[in-house]
């Protein structure tokens, strides 16, 4: 049997996928979640091969879900937002369901995932990379989740295969690389100023020299973060210095 799981915040959109899952007797559905919290601990529990994912829902969203998954299953997305369509196939879905959708095209969807298991592998890579700038970051903190507005964020710490998130509250790790995050950020808020940095320009007060052909930016929460040769001619660009 295959393990399935739907993950949508409006009951009626997910009776009709249960409706139309019902055809396929190879499937089995283990649950249905109404928010991505509980899509969250559902996937943890059941593991499940395919899930059934809206991407707009209350407190996070589709995606920001995906990201908190190290192995995330085969996804097909199913929305109302047709905007997010390049996005649910640049995070290598298995399909993209824009509703409302009829039971032959949901039909062509179980076609797909069944001539393409274990297509998903790397969607958390690709996720990091969408093109709409983010104002936001979703990390998990043991057993929780918690949100951060990337106003909050002083700067961000490249370590291993993770990016450490400094704040005044505290510092977080998610698992992301720095190109794909400076990718993500908005170029007017935060710039890169060293291989393993990246700071939010409204937190800088003062920027002074450091070793030869180096510089040293200091934080208004009093954090100093190394500034490279790129990363100051970065600077005094966007900083119009």
């Amino acid at each position: 049997m295959i393990k399935t799981l739907i993950i949508d915040d409006e009951p009626l959109a997910a009776s009709i996928v249960q409706e139309f899952l019902a055809g396929f007797p190879q499937f089995e559905l283990v649950a249905v979640c109404q928010n991505g919290f509980q899509g969250l601990k559902a996937i943890q529990e059941h593991k499940p091969d395919l899930i059934f994912l809206d991407v707009q829902m209350p407190k996070i969203t589709g995606f920001e879900m995906l990201e908190l998954l190290d192995e995330p299953p085969a996804v097909i997305f199913t929305t109302a937002f047709d905007e997010y369509a390049l996005q649910a196939f640049d995070a290598m879905a298995i399909d993209y369901l824009l509703k409302p959708f009829s039971q032959e095209r949901f039909g062509q969807a179980i076609e797909k995932f069944m001539g393409q298991q274990g297509g998903n592998e790397g969607s958390i890579q690709r996720l990091n990379e969408l093109a709409e700038k983010r104002n936001r970051l979703v990390v998990r903190v043991k057993n929780e989740i918690k949100i951060i507005p990337t106003h909050e964020v002083s700067f961000f710490e490249a370590e291993d295969d993770y990016i450490a998130i400094h704040t005044a509250s505290g510092k977080f790790l998610k698992k992301m690389t720095m190109k794909s995050l400076e990718e993500a950020l908005d170029p007017a808020k935060f710039a890169r100023v060293h291989r393993s940095y990246l700071v939010n320009l409204n937190e800088i007060s003062k920027i002074e020299p450091y070793e030869r052909d180096n510089y040293m930016v200091l934080l208004r929460g009093g954090d100093k973060v190394p500034v490279s040769k790129t990363g100051y001619a970065r600077l005094r660009q966007v900083l119009g210095l």
